[in-house]
């Protein structure tokens, strides 16, 4: 799946994660901010990256702006951030059923 335009998923709330994608060229461009870094810094990235892998994403720059989001939590929000990229509505969108 090819990133259309910029979007946006989540909030700055606490146990959350604002995700933001935009078209990018040069692969994945990945910018993290965290208040469990120091923690979970690894651990984020990886999740992020295994959706952005799980959906066909292979240029993008995301930004993911974490308040300590579980891992269900960041799925979501990146799979949700994708889909606005592209236009897709919530119809006939299998949520939950594209990222195992």
């Amino acid at each position: 799946m090819e990133i259309q335009k910029p979007a946006m998923a989540g909030t700055l709330e606490s146990s959350d994660a604002q995700v933001t994608v935009a078209p990018g060229s040069n692969g994945i461009e990945l910018t993290l901010e965290s208040s469990v870094m120091n923690q979970y810094g690894r651990q984020i990235k990886a999740t992020v990256l295994s959706v952005l892998e799980g959906l066909g994403v292979q240029n993008a720059k995301i930004k993911v702006v974490d308040k300590g989001a579980l891992d269900c939590t960041l799925k979501a929000r990146v799979e949700c951030a994708v889909f606005r990229s592209n236009g897709i509505s919530a119809q006939n969108v299998p949520w939950g059923g594209v990222i195992k």
